[in-house]
């Protein structure tokens, strides 16, 4: 498969006919470059409500007709109320749901973070923000979204260890680095790449000190913007 970080939580999945966003944060986000109207997926996943992470999502799917996935309050939401979201389409998914795509599956997971949208100057409340399992050409990917470290990240290797763990740094919002070393030790991770720093001044963090905290030759630092072969 083929895999590109725009930054925040941002990425690109390719395998074999399908294309997946992942919360394609992309205008505003100082780390990418891409037009959004250059993307044409096929899925876009979305790990809860917040800017950072919706992003471009709305805009992308009305020009692809690309389906978004993402939590029950959120896509009940989008399927009927948000306004930002007409023409849309989202597919609802809960904890411990699988959805079953071409060329790959979701299992959802909830993660430990607030979710929330302003709607027409009123906070909505929106359910949990989640975390997803992807199965890719037999690949296990986990990416944690926003999260704080909790001990249930366990229960995600409990059938095999996590082939590529996408794990959030930043602290502030999420769980900082020390942390993430953690977690990428309770997801049994064999490759880790560094999600959500340095794209606001609240979320600082050194991605490379991270990297050298994991075991050797796991850790990933991919270049914004360009493609990987995973």
């Amino acid at each position: 498969m083929k895999i590109t970080y725009f930054g925040q939580n941002a990425f690109q999945i390719k395998s074999g006919q399908t294309t997946i966003l992942i919360d394609p944060f992309l205008t505003g986000n100082k780390h990418t470059h891409v037009d959004p109207n250059s993307l044409n997926p096929d899925y876009i996943l979305l790990t809860h409500t917040h800017g950072d992470h919706v992003g471009d999502a709305f805009d992308i799917a009305r020009r692809t007709g690309a389906l978004i996935i993402t939590q029950t309050d959120f896509a009940d939401y989008i399927n009927n109320t948000l306004p930002e979201a007409k023409g849309c389409h989202a597919e609802s998914v809960n904890f411990g749901g699988t959805y079953t795509g071409r060329d790959f599956t979701m299992k959802m997971y909830p993660a430990w973070h607030t979710d929330a949208r302003l709607v027409k100057g009123l906070l909505v409340p929106l359910g949990t923000a989640c975390g997803m399992a992807l199965t890719i050409e037999d690949k296990l990917i986990y990416n944690t979204g926003d999260t704080a470290l909790f001990s249930d990240l366990k229960l995600v290797a409990r059938k095999r260890p996590v082939d590529l763990a996408m794990i959030c740094i930043g602290g502030h919002f999420t769980m900082d680095a020390d942390d993430a070393v953690v977690a990428a030790e309770f997801l049994q991770a064999k490759h880790v790449i560094p999600t959500h720093y340095n794209t606001f001044p609240a979320i600082q963090a050194d991605p490379q000190k991270f990297i050298d905290n994991l075991p050797a030759g796991s850790g990933l630092l991919p270049a914004f913007d360009e493609e990987f072969v995973f």
